[in-house]
């Protein structure tokens, strides 16, 4: 696997190319569909996660073939990733995912039925407005994400090779995006949450198809990638 940081060059921000390759999720994702568009035959193998820096994108990205970019907007720096991760290793982690649930509508006379993905802050209001009738009894959002947020993660990190202590995992920066896709302008709607803290490895391979293939859904959006550091 490689990691590359695909940072802003200095003199670009003055760039018209800048400004419209960089106004908003969708454009900066198909840039970086660009840099592994070596052949159209290709599907996604690589993730990625887009932070901002003094308003400036920069882009994370771990993938199994190097990037290639020959324009004059970004730097592009690129090293081998070969983590090591042995079973029982406690490390230091970063996550932007999309954190869901999956919920099915009984079917009905002459209709199948359907199964349709919630995000998770927003199902577990849901639930509580249905329990007690009003929204009175709504906690504080962070509070809602940081229970939903560790729930979700923890629920599938055993078949994703780690496992994670409550108290020791940061569950916040909930954010609603929304933007057009491609050039029929399909609406795109996602949430993320930023998850921060300690995991310990419980299954050396497992893991190490985590840091490569990602964790949830929406992928290709910036989500799932798993950044880890040790302690």
């Amino acid at each position: 696997m490689y990691f590359s940081k695909v940072s802003l060059r200095p003199d670009a921000v003055k760039s018209k190319d800048f400004w419209n390759v960089a106004t908003g999720p969708y454009q900066i994702h198909s840039m970086i569909w660009d840099l592994f568009s070596d052949s159209g035959e290709r599907e996604r193998d690589f993730l990625y996660r887009v932070d901002y820096s003094r308003g400036k994108p920069v882009i994370m990205i771990v993938s199994a073939r190097e990037p290639l970019y020959s324009g004059n907007l970004w730097n592009v720096e690129i090293k081998p990733y070969n983590p090591q991760v042995p079973e029982g290793k406690k490390l230091g982690f970063s996550l932007r995912a999309n954190p869901v649930v999956t919920k099915t509508v009984p079917e009905a006379k002459g209709v199948k039925k359907k199964r349709y993905k919630h995000d998770v802050v927003m199902d577990a209001k849901r639930r509580i407005i249905d329990e007690y009738g009003d929204k009175s009894q709504l906690p504080p959002v962070s509070e809602i994400v940081q229970q939903e947020g560790f729930r979700w993660l923890s629920s599938r990190s055993g078949r994703l090779g780690f496992n994670i202590e409550d108290g020791q995992v940061r569950a916040d920066a909930y954010n609603q995006v929304n933007f057009m896709q491609g050039k029929k302008n399909r609406k795109v709607s996602l949430s993320t949450i930023d998850f921060t803290g300690v995991l310990t490895v419980d299954d050396s391979e497992k893991f190490l198809e985590t840091l490569g293939n990602g964790v949830g859904p929406a992928k290709g959006f910036g989500c799932g990638l798993m950044l880890v550091r040790p302690l």
